[in-house]
């Protein structure tokens, strides 16, 4: 097997499974970003996935081939919507951001099981209808050596998320509004005392991890587990967290933390197909991702630095 047929099989199942790593991790960096410690990225995540699934089942008759990316949209819509959750109590009541962040968790595993039963009378969904399929890209397919690498047979989702990630950069990194989201993230009472409201700009940014991480687990369900069950996003939201620690609460440095995650889920599912990894055994490949995440937090979380003001409660007028 030559160098470029390893490359055509290892990459785009690499963007397959860093897709909703990435956007969830972008998610997380304008959460904390603005100072609100978002641990809820995996309840988050999980209201994504079991939003696009019912609406995709609910759905496909009608809208056919437009349905996975309409899914997309509700999906982000709920989830944005249930992230306000943790706004309310970390900004609003200026409870524990951390205790928040693990209530949402549970909330969102235990309510969306509970609907998944009230609704198909069942523990999991029947598999979705419409979901994406792999393409080649248009144009770009075409170009010799590195179109059959990134461009053929992969899913528009994948691009769609390396696409965000330069969005992202350039908002919080070029634009008023992300300087604005980075100073109430840093220093929130230098920030109030240009005029910036500080707790609607950490809504903002909360709720832009809601949308986010929203997308993630709807891409996830769409593209990779195509239903829903207690195991769905199973670790996938922590896994971002741990990205976006690794990436250093930077865009790009996400990004690469996610396709990296990523890299290490696909090597346990492409690994009979490639030499060498096909003698490893594959429980070793299954448990790898969850390892690389505990080496990369506990190799980085102490070099990594937050912003100042992360995890901090603003209260106007008081240091």
């Amino acid at each position: 097997m030559s160098i470029v047929e390893i490359l055509g099989i290892l990459i785009p199942s690499t963007l397959v499974y860093a897709a909703p790593l990435i956007l969830t991790a972008l998610g997380g960096v304008f959460s904390e970003r603005s100072g609100v410690v978002n641990i809820g990225l995996e309840g988050i995540m999980i209201v994504g996935a079991f939003t696009s699934v019912v609406f995709n089942l609910t759905f496909s008759d009608s809208l056919r081939g437009w349905t996975p990316w309409v899914s997309l949209v509700v999906a982000m819509v709920v989830a944005g919507l249930f992230s306000l959750l943790h706004a309310v109590a970390s900004i609003t009541f200026r409870a524990d951001q951390t205790v928040s962040g693990v209530a949402i968790n549970m909330l969102a595993l235990g309510a969306s099981l509970f609907l998944v039963k009230l609704i198909y009378g069942a523990g999991q969904t029947d598999k979705i209808a419409q979901p994406f399929y792999k393409e080649d890209i248009p144009v770009l397919s075409d170009i010799p050596v590195l179109g059959d690498i990134l461009f053929s047979d992969v899913y528009y989702t994948s691009i769609l998320a390396i696409l965000i990630s330069v969005l992202v950069w350039y908002v919080i990194y070029k634009t008023p509004f992300g300087l604005r989201l980075r100073s109430v993230g840093e220093h929130p009472m230098a920030a109030d005392t240009m005029g910036i409201n500080v707790n609607r700009m950490r809504y903002v940014g909360v709720l832009l991890s809601g949308l986010l991480g929203g997308l993630g687990g709807a891409v996830y369900a769409s593209t990779i587990a195509l239903d829903f069950n207690h195991a769905t996003i199973a670790g996938q939201g922590f896994m971002a967290l741990a990205a976006m620690i690794f990436g250093k609460w930077h865009p790009i440095g996400a990004m690469g933390a996610a396709l990296f995650f990523g890299f290490a889920q696909c090597l346990s599912i492409v690994s009979s197909m490639l030499p060498f990894f096909s003698e490893i055994p594959n429980v070793y490949l299954l448990i790898l991702p969850y390892v690389l995440t505990i080496l990369a937090l506990t190799g980085f979380i102490g070099r990594a630095d937050a912003p100042k003001a992360s995890g901090q409660p603003y209260i106007k007028g008081k240091r």
